[in-house]
């Protein structure tokens, strides 16, 4: 049985690299722009605000489309909407590069997002389809590959590109990979698990959906920005929760829904969903706060904040797949145990950063960091999908991925809230502490200001004006960089957390049990319906 998998899958590997190659490169789009934002807004003579919407527009469409994949795929299957998909991802990727305006820049940036919010959850379903549940780890591996890989290379490409060449190259040179994934996709991609052309869109809960996860999706991206008190957050999460409340009861109560939440009874893809939201919090909480110290309190530039990153994101790239083959050795406990240790180590670490940390200090720990998160992503989502009857696995990887989604979204504003906070706490904290006011700090800045006259030769009233500025200065550093610290301190308990929680993960494959060794197709429950209620054709 085994031997037979195993070439059935070698059989596959060509069309797993194209999966893999489409997936990398969808994944790599999201995260290749935010660095041109500034050239974009030169180049079309357009307001930051308006350019955002790039990045906004293009994970709305995203959020909305994740959770209606289950039902688009047993609908029109697995073959016609990769095709579809990757249509609409390389047109979308034309479109952008021969964009004379902004508004048709943002009409391809959306016909991407249509397209990339297909990919993740058809490549994940795949993937399931080709895997025995013995042999998933590899096949999980494989995946988070490109998912993990692309988003740290993202920037560091980008850099680079705009140095040397013009920001159009970021999507003239995705589009030919786009086509060659669709040309052989075309010959190489098989249906699997076939379709059923009698299912009908569910109008309410996809409005449902859409309206919730688009609100608060919404809602949690300019949060972080605008503030949790701001009237137009409030009002978005607001009508998103309840909306979204409103489709998981109108969800669990159709006799087809277009995203099943019943799976939820299952506990360790309940509890495994649950980490892998935990973890993605403080994974983009780290990509998030990293960055922000690089180049605002060290001044390193985009492309060297991108290098000192990319070693991290080539170990957690290879770590997956090992990761993977040892899931299907040792089972999901012991990789995410460890893996969660070094990550909550690593960043309780960040929380001692200072202004003078070497370059290659902060380095070597962000790869120290990146061998945890290769250690867990992977293994704990295939330990909740390994649970899973074959027939609701696109089901599984819809809601596995509207979670991750909304964590990833949940992580950055919250993350920015800590550290806008505590930022302005420290702040007053300094400013307090150099009250001019104050009897002993004036006539310690005076001593100094005195000796800056003599050391420069200019007027006292010069050096006191000189003294106050670059006082000022290190004010505002020491408050960003005491915020920092105070966000790491949040990541970590939310790692932390993780770190409790992986201890409970069980390998269900050791139960023997038929939901997950038994492979109905995805037309059974049309076939079952034919047993219950016979017809004549």
């Amino acid at each position: 049985m085994t031997d037979r998998s195993e070439h059935s899958i070698r059989s596959q590997i060509p069309l797993l690299a194209v999966i893999m190659l489409g997936m990398f490169i969808s994944v790599l789009n999201q995260t290749l722009l935010n660095v041109a934002i500034p050239h974009l807004i030169t180049e079309f003579n357009i307001t930051a605000t308006d350019a955002e919407w790039l990045l906004t527009g293009y994970m709305l469409v995203n959020g909305i489309l994740i959770p209606l994949s289950a039902f688009l795929i047993e609908r029109f299957g697995i073959r016609n909407l990769f095709i579809a998909a990757m249509v609409f991802f390389t047109g979308g990727s034309i479109v952008c590069g021969l964009a004379p305006t902004f508004s048709m820049l943002l009409i391809g940036r959306l016909l991407q997002a249509v397209g990339a919010g297909l990919l993740m959850p058809l490549s994940m379903t795949i993937i399931l389809s080709i895997f025995p549940p013995e042999m998933r780890g590899k096949g999980m591996g494989i995946f988070g590959l490109g998912i993990m890989f692309a988003p740290a290379i993202g920037p560091t490409l980008s850099g680079w590109v705009l140095e040397h060449y013009s920001w159009r190259l970021l999507f003239d040179g995705i589009a030919p990979l786009g086509l060659l994934v669709l040309i052989i996709s075309i010959f190489l991609l098989k249906d699997l698990g076939g379709t059923n052309k009698d299912l009908k869109l569910d109008y309410l809960g996809t409005f449902l959906s859409t309206i919730g996860f688009g609100a608060l999706l919404y809602g949690l991206s300019e949060a972080g920005s605008k503030g949790w008190d701001d009237i137009i957050v409030d009002i978005t999460l607001i009508v998103g929760l309840i909306c979204i409340i409103l489709f998981v009861f109108q969800q669990l109560n159709s006799k087809r829904p277009m995203l099943d939440f019943r799976i939820l009874k299952y506990p360790v893809f309940t509890l495994s969903s649950v980490i892998n939201m935990i973890t993605t919090i403080g994974m983009f909480g780290g990509m998030f706060l990293v960055p922000i110290y690089l180049q605002n309190l060290r001044g390193f530039s985009p492309l060297e904040s991108g290098l000192l990153m990319l070693p991290g994101a080539i170990l957690m790239g290879i770590l997956s797949p090992i990761s993977g083959i040892l899931f299907d050795k040792v089972g999901p406990r012991p990789l995410a145990i460890i893996g969660m240790l070094i990550t909550l180590i690593t960043t309780y670490e960040f929380t001692n950063l200072t202004v003078t940390s070497s370059y290659n200090f902060i380095m070597v720990l962000y790869m120290i960091r990146s061998i945890g998160m290769g250690l867990i992503m992977m293994p704990i989502t295939t330990a909740g999908i390994n649970e899973l009857p074959r027939e609701k696995n696109a089901h599984g990887t819809a809601l596995s991925n509207t979670s991750r989604q909304i964590a990833g979204s949940v992580g950055i504003s919250f993350i920015t809230t800590v550290f806008t906070s505590r930022t302005t706490f420290h702040l007053e904290l300094f400013r307090n502490s150099t009250n001019t006011m104050d009897p002993q700090f004036q006539q310690s800045f005076m001593d100094q200001a005195i000796q800056m006259s003599a050391q420069l030769g200019i007027p006292l009233e010069q050096a006191k004006a000189a003294l106050t500025n670059m006082l000022a200065g290190q004010i505002g550093l020491q408050s960003s960089m005491a915020g920092i610290q105070d966000a790491f301190y949040w990541t970590t308990g939310i790692t932390f957390v993780a770190f409790l929680l992986s201890f409970f993960l069980k390998d269900v494959r050791k139960k023997g049990k038929p939901v997950v060794t038994s492979v109905p197709k995805l037309e059974k429950p049309k076939e079952e319906k034919q047993k219950l209620e016979p017809v004549t054709t």
